[in-house]
């Protein structure tokens, strides 16, 4: 947490000086690498209580819980001087989880980050970020995730349009949502951004309340689809738009449980996911 404190820090003190959209700009090469250890027993505990995943003491780690484990290491890496893109203003808009097999909270897994492509996108730039987890050697669950650095671009006003309608999934569950729910869900994964912790700094950033953490809010839909038979092996994940605190949210998913969505009592939809399960 305290790398990722400082790599918060680092990256708004280099944010302003970074021009996405530039032409000619590249990815740094590096790969950052955790040493191999077993999931720490009291923040695994805390972060399957807060995203509402059952806490066996012989349980699989959650899907998406070596995404956190390996964060820090990812923001290492987008707060550089050789990353071309402000990480101030990043928008994670998509992430794909893929487990290859279980992985126990005892193994000593071995994550690993690169920046894998720079693409060009109407509304900016998006970088591809991916990240692996190794046992012994052996390739045991990765992700890659999608960063978008928003600039004026032709394409935009080009292919300008409004976002599809997401399906009207059946509602499954409703979820109060607290306002200091960032601020919470940040003491535990350490990701303490300034928009989800208080209102003042959210406003700083163009956001009327504090937002809770898009990996908490797809964390949370997991864990209820976790509930159906068939073990989750892989998640795809968009994020539509960002859940302001406090709020109510209502999870939908079809009856297969292979797709699901988050949407406000307004209609408005937060995201929107496809997961497939173990056969």
């Amino acid at each position: 947490m305290t790398s990722l404190s400082a790599s918060l820090v680092r990256g708004a003190v280099t944010s302003p000086f970074k021009h996405p959209g530039r032409p000619g700009a590249t990815l740094p090469t590096d790969r950052l690498t955790l040493p191999a250890a077993p999931a720490a027993p009291g923040p695994l505990a805390a972060y399957r209580r807060i995203c509402g995943f059952p806490a066996p003491e012989s349980g699989p780690l959650p899907l998406p819980y070596p995404h956190v484990l390996a964060f820090p290491l990812a923001m290492r890496l987008m707060t550089g001087r050789d990353f071309p893109l402000p990480v101030v203003g990043l928008v994670h808009t998509w992430i794909e989880i893929r487990s290859h097999r279980p992985v126990q909270p005892g193994e000593a897994l071995e994550p690993t980050v690169y920046a894998a492509e720079l693409t060009a996108h109407r509304r900016g730039t998006e970088v591809t970020m991916v990240t692996e987890a190794r046992v012994g050697g052996e390739l045991v669950w990765e992700s890659r995730s999608g960063y978008l650095s928003r600039h004026a671009t032709k394409a935009e006003a080009a292919t300008a349009k409004p976002e599809e309608e997401a399906p009207a999934l059946p509602a499954v569950a409703e979820w109060r949502l607290p306002g200091d729910l960032g601020r919470r869900y940040g003491a535990v994964s350490g990701d303490r951004n300034p928009i989800h912790l208080h209102p003042l700094t959210a406003r700083l950033f163009g956001f009327p309340r504090t937002i809770a953490h898009g990996m908490w809010t797809v964390a949370r839909c997991l864990a209820e689809a976790d509930r159906q038979p068939g073990e989750l092996r892989t998640v795809r994940t968009e994020f539509r738009a960002p859940v302001l605190l406090p709020a109510t949210v209502t999870y939908a998913a079809d009856p297969a449980g292979s797709a699901f969505a988050l949407r406000s009592a307004s209609g408005r939809v937060h995201l929107t996911g496809t997961v497939t399960r173990a056969l």
